[in-house]
């Protein structure tokens, strides 16, 4: 079997196409896999550390600012997008796989679509509960649209073919335990208040934290593992304005990155972050109560809706960013974490949504479209 995968931009669209790949390979080890992302995109770097043959092609997302250099960026796009259907024709017809797999991000729109005239098989899978701009384009092409959240066929065309299969989850978040995690981390039996913003951070969810971190530093009400991440680089002088000495505070772990997530997620409490698709299924796969604050500067505002998903189903806290404050979450924080009762029935909630065979579910419609195509080509 020979397989494209096309998807990129960030790595909620890169790491869904490696897990099932690595599914592909476990159970069809002689399985050629090819990687089409963008030229000098993030997946360029994460597929070759995964050991997979990749392939670039040139192309850019639209801007949404209709002023002259956003005009300008987009003539540019539709220039590329032309250019990067050609490319992705070239490698298709070299390749010559037997089945197209695409994981959003503009990248996966022209190889799909290509793949899709050339009479290649196709499926794309969309990771948020708000369908992306390029899922919405190929949707009415592909053989099958699989969806990581069910809500989101409510966006899409209703002739399209809908799988749900969930969002692929690392296997460490999966077998992570909480009582063993916390040993590992030197936690006691306070609360673990697990926060964080993503890799580059968000400035203001590192500054309403501040004060309840101040707080815990002085009265060790609670256990703080928070990631303030690249661009959050002045937290820690924050904190030491605010008189937090963190040498002395042993029940605050302030860093910039989190190296060891499974473990730390696996030791939480509660935790504190933005809304990406991959970091909810982590959440939900090991039923973890949530406070969530959805970044307002993605497309279509997707994580908004990502959110509301787990807040419909009472298993999160959603404060949108507009109303967050250091006081309202703190708040928040005290009162859930005050609340064994309400804690548990998130935690059960957030288990109860989990969907933790994803990558094999995608591999069982990898196989069934592959089938239903062979059929058709004896048919012919």
């Amino acid at each position: 079997m020979k397989i494209v995968f096309a998807g990129g931009g960030t790595a909620g669209h890169i790491n869904p196409a490696l897990a099932v790949a690595g599914y592909v390979k476990s159970r069809q080890p002689d399985t050629e896999i090819l990687y089409i992302g963008n030229k000098g995109g993030m997946e360029e770097r994460l597929v070759a550390q995964a050991g997979y043959d990749f392939k670039a092609i040139s192309i850019q997302g639209f801007s949404r600012k209709l002023t002259p250099a956003g005009i300008k960026t987009n003539i540019v796009t539709v220039k590329k997008a032309v250019t990067a259907s050609r490319e992705a024709k070239k490698i298709l017809a070299e390749f010559q796989p037997d089945i197209c797999v695409g994981t959003g991000g503009y990248v996966s729109g022209p190889v799909i679509r290509t793949a899709a005239k050339m009479g290649i098989p196709t499926i794309i899978h969309e990771q948020n509960a708000f369908p992306g701009v390029t899922t919405k384009m190929l949707s009415k092409h592909v053989d099958r649209v699989m969806l990581a959240v069910p809500s989101a066929r409510e966006y899409l065309k209703k002739g399209c073919a809908f799988v749900d299969t969930g969002n692929p989850v690392r296997g460490e978040i999966l077998t992570a335990d909480r009582e063993a995690a916390r040993r590992e981390l030197g936690l006691d039996s306070r609360p673990v208040i697990l926060s964080f913003g993503g890799s580059l951070g968000a400035r203001i969810i590192n500054e309403s934290l501040a004060e309840i971190i101040t707080r815990s530093a002085n009265d060790g009400r609670y256990q703080h593992i928070h990631a303030y991440g690249q661009y959050g680089k002045w937290f820690p002088e924050l904190l030491k304005e605010k008189g937090v000495d963190l040498k002395k505070a042993a029940n605050l772990d302030i860093r910039e990155y989190i190296n060891n997530m499974p473990t730390c997620l696996a030791a939480a409490d509660l935790v504190i972050a933005r809304s990406g698709a991959i970091t909810l299924s982590e959440i939900q796969a090991q039923g973890k109560p949530s406070i969530l604050i959805p970044s307002p500067n993605v497309a279509e505002n997707h994580q908004y809706h990502n959110a509301m998903a787990l807040a419909k189903n009472n298993a999160a806290v959603v404060i949108e960013e507009s109303e967050l404050t250091p006081e309202k979450l703190t708040a928040e924080i005290d009162k859930l974490a005050s609340d064994s009762k309400r804690l548990a029935e998130f935690a059960k909630n957030a288990k109860a949504m989990a969907i933790t065979d994803a990558a094999k579910r995608i591999y069982s419609v990898i196989v069934e479209v592959l089938s239903m195509a062979k059929v058709r080509k004896n048919k012919a």
